[in-house]
This record gives C-alpha cells, sequence and structure tokens, in this order.
C-alpha cells in the first residue's frame, strides 16, 4: 500500500533503478506517485521537479530537514519533539493495566563539531565522515524533563561537549566530561540498536560491542560493528538470529572490566545457539584501559587488532601453526599476494573443514 494517501489495493512497489543507480516508486494504481525520492518530496510538498524553481526548492527542504549542512548559509537546527496526544480508553477490568513506555519530550540545537570535539574522536580513530553516516552530532544545547516531569537543560561547554546520537524518534546524548554521562529523549525503541542500519547485507565478521563510541571505533578502522543500549542489556535474540544469516562470525567485545567480563559471559551463553563468540581483550580493565576504543587510543592499529582475532580463531579452531601461519601470510581478498604488505590484509570469508573431531585446517578464501 502507498503510504502517501489512502490506498486499498497493494499495487505500490519500491525497486532499484539500475539504470540510473537510484530506488525508485512505482505505484500502478495512481501513476501520479511513482518517481524517485525527489518526486516523492515534491509530491508531499506540492512542487514540481521538472520545474527549475521547484526542483531548487527540493534540494532545500531535503538538504534543511535532513540536516544536511550542505548550503553555504548553514545554522543550527533546532529540533523539539513532544509526546503525542494518546485517546483514553476504558479500563478492561478482566485484564491488568499496561504500563507504556513514556515519551520524553526534548529539544536539541545542533552545531558544527569544534576542533576540540573532532579531536575528542580522532584520539580513537573516529573521522567526521564516519560520524556522519552514523548520524552523530555535537549540540550546543539539550532540553528535556525529568522523571518528575520537571524540565532541564544542559549546554555543551569547551570543558564538556555534548553529542547526540540521532534516531527518528530519540536521540540519546552522550556526555563524555560530565558527571551525568548518558541520558535519552523522545522514544529510545525497545530492541535499540546502533549501527544495524549501517551494516552490509553479507559480511565475515560482526562485532557486538558496549557502547556506541566503540562501534564508531571499529567501523573507523575497518570492521563492521554493533551495539546495543548497555553491556546490561538484553539482546534480542531474534536480531542475532537474523544476523548470523549474514555473518560468518559474531563476536561479543565488551569492556575487560567486571561488569563488562560477566556480562560478556552471559550473553554468550544465551546466544550459544546462533553461534556467538567473545573475545576479550589484553586490556587491564581499569578506567582509562578497558574498551576497543581505549585499545586503538593506545596506539593499537588495525593491524594489530586482525593479529589478535587470528590468535583467537587459532585458539578457537586448534589449528596447527602451519595451518595458522599460511592463514596470516595470504594476503585475503587479493588474487596475488607478492606485493602487498600487510596493512593491505583483510579477512573476506574462510571456513574451516573438519575431519570427525579433528580439524584438517583447509581454507576456503573469497575476494570482496
Amino acid at each position: 500500500l502507498n503510504p502517501l494517501y489512502e490506498d486499498r489495493k497493494a499495487s505500490c512497489n519500491i525497486y532499484f533503478d539500475r539504470r540510473n543507480g537510484c530506488y525508485r516508486m512505482k505505484d500502478f494504481g495512481n501513476d501520479a506517485y511513482s518517481g524517485d525520492c525527489f518526486d516523492t518530496v515534491g509530491k508531499l510538498k506540492n512542487l514540481n521537479c521538472s520545474n527549475p524553481k521547484d526542483f531548487i526548492e527540493i534540494l532545500e527542504t531535503v538538504n534543511r530537514e535532513l540536516n544536511l549542512g550542505l548550503d553555504e548559509d548553514y545554522s543550527p537546527l533546532v529540533v523539539a519533539i513532544s509526546p503525542k496526544p494518546v485517546r483514553e480508553s476504558k479500563p478492561n477490568p478482566s485484564q491488568p493495566p499496561e504500563n507504556p513506555k513514556k515519551t520524553k519530550p526534548y529539544s536539541v540545537v545542533q552545531q558544527t563539531f569544534s576542533a576540540r570535539e573532532t579531536d575528542f574522536w580522532r584520539q580513537y580513530g573516529i573521522t567526521p565522515e564516519t560520524l556522519k553516516t552514523y548520524k552523530v552530532f555535537s549540540l550546543k544545547e539539550f532540553r528535556s524533563e525529568n522523571s518528575e516531569g520537571k524540565p532541564f537543560c544542559f549546554q555543551s561547554l569547551d570543558a564538556e561537549p555534548i553529542f547526540g546520537y540521532t534516531g527518528k524518534r530519540h536521540v540519546k546524548i552522550y556526555r563524555p566530561f560530565s558527571e551525568i554521562r548518558f541520558l535519552y529523549g523522545g522514544l529510545l525503541p525497545d530492541n535499540y540498536c546502533f549501527g544495524l542500519e549501517q551494516l552490509p547485507a553479507k559480511g565475515d565478521t560482526l562485532f557486538i560491542t558496549g557502547g556506541e563510541k566503540d562501534v564508531l571505533s571499529l567501523v573507523a578502522h575497518g570492521f563492521h560493528a554493533i551495539c546495543f543500549n548497555s553491556e546490561t542489556s538484553n539482546i534480542p535474540q531474534h536480531i542475532i538470529k537474523k544476523l548470523s544469516y549474514r555473518f560468518k562470525h559474531i563476536l561479543l567485545l565488551y569492556d575487560t572490566d567486571k561488569t563488562g567480563l560477566e556480562s560478556s559471559l552471559k550473553h554468550v551463553q544465551q546466544l550459544s545457539d546462533s553461534g556467538v563468540k567473545r573475545l576479550v581483550l589484553p586490556l587491564a580493565g581499569t578506567k582509562q584501559e578497558k574498551d576497543i576504543s581505549d585499545y586503538f587510543k593506545a596506539g593499537n592499529t588495525r593491524e594489530n587488532f586482525m593479529q589478535l582475532f587470528i590468535e583467537f580463531l587459532d585458539n578457537l579452531y586448534n589449528l596447527s601453526s602451519t595451518k595458522a601461519q599460511f592463514y596470516r601470510q595470504f594476503p585475503i581478498g587479493h588474487s596475488s599476494p607478492s606485493s602487498l604488505s600487510t596493512s593491505e590484509f583483510h579477512i573476506v570469508k574462510s571456513r574451516f573443514y573438519f575431519r570427525g573431531t579433528t580439524p584438517i585446517g583447509i581454507f576456503v578464501l573469497y575476494r570482496i
């Protein structure tokens, strides 16, 4: 059904136009609603893509409402979310009363990243491009209400920056140097999963981390990663089950402090049916040295982490040193290994064959 009007017959289709390299909508019931994303915006705004003036307005609308910041006269965006009114209904005495999740009204004022804020992310290898892809913004101000309905406001300072992980109906606030580090506004989904929509359709290895910053740090170093709301949050098994068909290895990569170790052990036991494993980083578990972000901040490289991962596979599958050495030296993802440096190595696909319970160590490697 077409969501843009009261459609009664299922005759609407979204498809990929290979010739033009974009997605289009085809409505067989009402062709006026067919077209690409710009046609759709034009229809919603009563504008015509064929008219140059209207098309420019369509582009400005997309830029403004998606906060792309592409125009020269970029100004901070103010976003305000208020809870929708709920129609009251008479209670049913035969059923216990529901306790619906409350939407927290909030407003934010976005701003461009300062040099100091950019440096904060760069120490973990996280680039402005990665932040943009994952919809992470610098906030000048965050307003909301506490659990008692009393309004409060946090404003960004040089010593206490505010960052926002933004979603469709929520924002998760991250204040790395403040006493209150995490807050949220709007309606945080029950199955909140940061990084899920940025994952590819297929991949070799997926890491589940303890937080958003760890996801961003792994992604910036060329790995696939997601996180749930916290290390102690429940991990929905149906999400992991679906991901197990898309990724050969799924590994928990939690903090190495007491909470992280206990949580990862619990989750790996609960998710064993989906083949989820646990990789423990060689870190002290202190406040300054406990997660993958700290690992990269300490000067470790992508190649160091790859070596750690390969050693993990060695232990996991009990491979012989000869076969493991072959795995290390073969420049995975390239057809000619002779002239490549170790910085170009990356796992694409691996498969282990066993005779009974004994690994015979034959690898099948595919190019991207």
